[in-house]
């Protein structure tokens, strides 16, 4: 694990593994790099770098207001500066595609290629409902365990996922205390989420059509309530080249490491090596 300092003076934190052109994954809104430890070991031929976002994982809590997709954006270009990284493709799960639209909009030249993990410019609202009723919020369950089972038997979208991948998941989000199940991210994020939320939702296909040219590839969760089957296939249709793919028995988010996506992965990683 190693750190940098953002413009700001914000201490961010990623690690970095293997060799050659560089991958860069960005996580979920409220996760964190081992988003990617499934897939992690299927990242043959790249130089694969994980990044904390600020408020979450090992990197420093900042001021809450700077918890937006474009700072994010931005934290990711300077990573890439860090490094002496001209080019880097981006794998984006979640608000990690969001912000991978952003930098294609915004520094098309740094890119060298887009993965999209169940992502894309139009959000289904109840998926966005969902998201709003957890984040910045303590777990009801106690323990890991109680976590773990909730999820084995609760979780929509997600059938025969074996109750052992819900016991590594809660290990990923969660501090076990005295006390309860504690989040592992800043609770100011829900803040600059539903201020977020309180204005209109911008039109994010122009961001979408700016990945024009750039190697670009997708995934949906065939159970997504956040990426609905019409906008995936309007992506489909807008770049007919799109190496695309819906993972069965998958809601939001895939884990990466299904037959269907590692498939999707693989092609899109030869383009971009």
């Amino acid at each position: 694990m190693a750190e940098f300092t953002a413009s700001d003076g914000t201490r961010l934190s990623f690690d970095s593994h293997g060799d050659g052109a560089a991958l860069i994954c960005l996580s979920g809104l409220t996760r964190n790099r081992t988003d990617f430890d499934y897939v992690l070991p299927h990242l043959t031929g790249v130089r694969t770098i994980r990044l904390d976002y600020r408020g979450r994982g090992a990197s420093a809590w900042a001021d809450p207001a700077s918890y937006t997709i474009p700072r994010e954006a931005q934290d990711t270009i300077e990573l890439m500066d860090h490094l002496g990284l001209r080019h880097a493709a981006i794998m984006g799960t979640s608000r990690g595609g969001l912000i991978a639209m952003v930098l294609a909009a915004s520094a098309k030249g740094r890119l060298s290629g887009v993965l999209l993990n169940d992502i894309g410019p139009e959000l289904k609202p109840e998926g966005l409902d969902v998201i709003k009723g957890y984040i910045g919020r303590n777990p009801a369950e106690k323990t890991y365990e109680e976590a773990a089972d909730m999820r084995a038997r609760l979780l929509p979208g997600f059938d025969g996922v074996p109750r052992a991948r819900w016991e590594v998941e809660v290990r990923k989000h969660y501090t076990e205390t005295p006390k309860g199940l504690v989040i592992n991210y800043d609770p100011a994020l829900r803040d600059a989420v539903l201020a977020s939320g309180a204005q209109p939702m911008p039109n994010l296909w122009p961001m979408f059509d700016a990945l024009a040219s750039l190697p670009l590839a997708a995934l949906r969760g065939a159970n997504s309530n956040l990426l609905s089957p019409k906008t995936f296939a309007e992506m489909q249709t807008r770049r007919p080249d799109m190496i695309a793919a819906e993972v069965p028995d998958r809601g939001h988010v895939p884990f990466l490491d299904e037959p269907a996506s590692l498939n999707v992965i693989h092609q899109f990683l030869d383009r971009v090596r």
